[in-house]
């Protein structure tokens, strides 16, 4: 079973990744993968903006051009963005020069779609990414994980995603939730009442930086 917590030797197999902020200080790092769709990231944006909070979005490029004024209320709110690939690509089961064109093609989406700057994060759908692809994707930074919330286990009560979610978290996590439909019954319990429990415990909930660990 895949725990909340990602297993500590990942990160020292896959060191030039980003799987949590070096940090003593309350903060978490808040991030949502699959969006931007209807209902679930406009919830989730609410959410964040209740409890004056900054999140992490890493969007999928065929969900920007669907739901383009989404979008822009992600980069109104004062969240950032980060590159998800065009369709959710594997890239365990794609050539390095076909995924690296898949995330460059999502720049041009999501500049149609008001983002002023170029994107500099990236996450691989499903985890799964090659040492030859992430060299080849050195001038982003490549954001993972420490806490997985499990939000898409539609077998998971949301009880029992919040107290395994609660449980992972430490000074610097950065957290995965989805702002999808899959994911929706599980977030919208989840969400609310950990920005609550940080929250009260004076933890701030910060975006993450766009600059690669190596520049």
């Amino acid at each position: 079973m895949i725990p909340h917590q990602t297993p500590f030797f990942l990160p020292l197999l896959y060191p030039a990744l980003t799987w949590r902020i070096e940090t003593t200080a309350k903060e978490l790092y808040l991030t949502f993968d699959d969006g931007p769709v209807p209902g679930p990231t406009e919830w989730a944006l609410d959410q964040l903006a209740y409890a004056s909070a900054r999140g992490t979005f890493f969007c999928i490029g065929d969900n920007i051009a669907r739901h383009p004024q989404i979008f822009k209320g992600i980069i109104s709110g004062g969240h950032t963005v980060g590159n998800h690939t065009v369709n959710h690509v594997n890239g365990w089961t794609m050539a390095t020069h076909q995924y690296l064109a898949n995330i460059k093609a999502f720049d041009s989406l999501a500049r149609e779609a008001g983002c002023a700057e170029a994107v500099r994060l990236f996450r691989p759908p499903y985890g799964r990414i090659t040492r030859g692809q992430i060299r080849a994707l050195h001038a982003y930074r490549i954001v993972m994980w420490d806490v997985l919330a499990k939000d898409y286990d539609r077998c998971l009560a949301p009880e029992k995603c919040l107290r395994g979610t609660l449980a992972a978290c430490r000074p610097g996590s950065i957290v995965v939730f989805h702002d999808s439909y899959k994911s929706q019954r599980n977030l919208e319990y989840v969400l609310p009442r950990l920005l609550d429990h940080f929250g009260d415990k004076g933890y701030q909930f910060r975006a993450m930086a766009d600059k690669p660990p190596n520049l």
